[in-house]
Parts: C-alpha cells; structure tokens; sequence
C-alpha cells in the first residue's frame, strides 16, 4: 500500500465517521416537525434557526390570524426538507472529505 493509497483510506474512514445518520435526520424531522432541528443536526445551523423563529413568530401571532402566513411557509418548507435530507448528508459528507483533503 502507497502512501497515497493510505492517506486515501484515512480520508474515507473519516468521511464514514463523521457522517450523520439519515435515520436520525428523519427522526428529527417528524417528531419536532418546523422546529428546524433536522437542519441543524445537519449542519445548517441558520436555515435552522430562522425556521424555528419564523415557527415561533407564527405561533405567536396566530391569534391574530396574520402568523398563518409564516406556519404555511414554513410547513411547506418542512415538507420539502423530507425530499432534501439525503442530499444534505451528502453535501455533508464531501465538505467533511474535502475539508480532510486540506488538512493533509
């Protein structure tokens, strides 16, 4: 085994290590739905934060019928993540490994 070829499969233990679990992604996703929890065990961190305070301003402002605007957006957005979840992950994934490629 070369160097290279070795350094190659260091990469890709990493990669396999520090992948996130889809499993986990979905757990998330259904049982805190519009939480933007999902995203953030993801990481992205703000989309997920701004889904959670869009949620929260909405929540609060339902009463007054004008919050149904930013529930139906991001309930909708919700929805769409189920369908971005795996690209996600791998998104992840090739940040983690070029990330890895940098360092050595």
């Amino acid at each position: 085994m070369t160097r290279d070829d070795a350094r190659a499969l260091y990469i890709e233990q990493r990669v396999a290590n520090e992948k996130k679990s889809a499993l986990a992604a979905y757990l998330l996703w259904f049982l805190l739905p519009m939480l933007g929890v999902h995203r953030m065990y993801l990481g992205r961190v703000g989309s997920g934060i701004i889904m959670l305070l869009l949620t929260g301003l909405g929540t609060l402002f339902a009463p007054v019928l004008i919050g149904y605007i930013p529930l139906a957006f991001v309930g909708l957005w919700w929805l769409i993540d189920a369908l971005l979840i795996p690209g996600m992950i791998s998104q992840g994934m090739a940040e983690t490994r070029w990330r890895l490629m940098q360092e050595s």
